[in-house]
């Protein structure tokens, strides 16, 4: 072949390439992570499931703001709060990726919040977010037709129990725009008065 006629590829057309293919790997992790998967098998349940065995716990949960949590998000709501803390309060913060974190049961993981089209069951600070996701406990260890195991063995499959300071810092910090710089989480007072109420199992599943 007369070498005039050869395709040549100039640098420039190499970067291209790079750059091309680059793409092409981003829009693939982009697409796999998009499914929420994570290194566990575990996934998180839901407050029905929950419920279906503590509905008086559920019950009371559903009268606390934690449980109303999302609700803060929406516009109009907390107008005074907001605007104190330099927020707009007329913008709708229901799809803001940094207070879903905070204000959904988990977020970006498998069977967690995605959206509150389409999983509005899990607005809010729900179960999970204080007894780990349940995917690896309810139904495995926690079965009602196993109604006296125990909950070290539950507590060895990941449930927490009961909530640890850690797990509320998670979101209880200083990162959150409505507290300052010098922020301190009482942990003793937000257990007592924060969380549902706590009734007398029917069966003894030890400590």
């Amino acid at each position: 072949m007369n070498e005039s006629l050869k395709p040549h590829i100039s640098g420039k057309m190499w970067i291209g390439v790079i750059v091309f293919v680059s793409a092409i790997c981003i829009a693939v992790a982009v697409f796999v992570l998009g499914k929420h998967e994570h290194a566990s098998e575990a996934k998180y349940v839901g407050p029905k499931k929950c419920a279906s065995c503590h509905p008086q716990q559920a019950a009371s949960w559903a009268e606390t703001r934690m449980a109303k949590s999302f609700e803060v998000l929406r516009a109009g709501i907390k107008v005074k709060e907001k605007e104190m803390v330099k927020l707009d309060p007329n913008r709708d913060y229901t799809h803001d990726p940094l207070c879903l974190r905070c204000h959904t049961t988990g977020y970006g993981l498998v069977g967690g919040f995605e959206s509150i089209e389409t999983t509005p069951e899990m607005a809010g600070v729900t179960c999970e977010s204080c007894h780990g996701h349940g995917g690896s406990y309810a139904d495995v260890v926690m079965r009602a037709e196993k109604p006296t195991f125990q909950t070290a063995d539950a507590r060895k499959a990941g449930l927490v129990y009961p909530p640890t300071e850690a797990v509320c810092k998670e979101c209880h910090n200083p990162d959150s725009p409505f507290v300052g710089m010098d922020y301190k989480f009482d942990y003793g007072a937000r257990v007592k008065e924060g969380t549902h109420q706590h009734f007398q199992l029917k069966y003894d599943h030890g400590n």
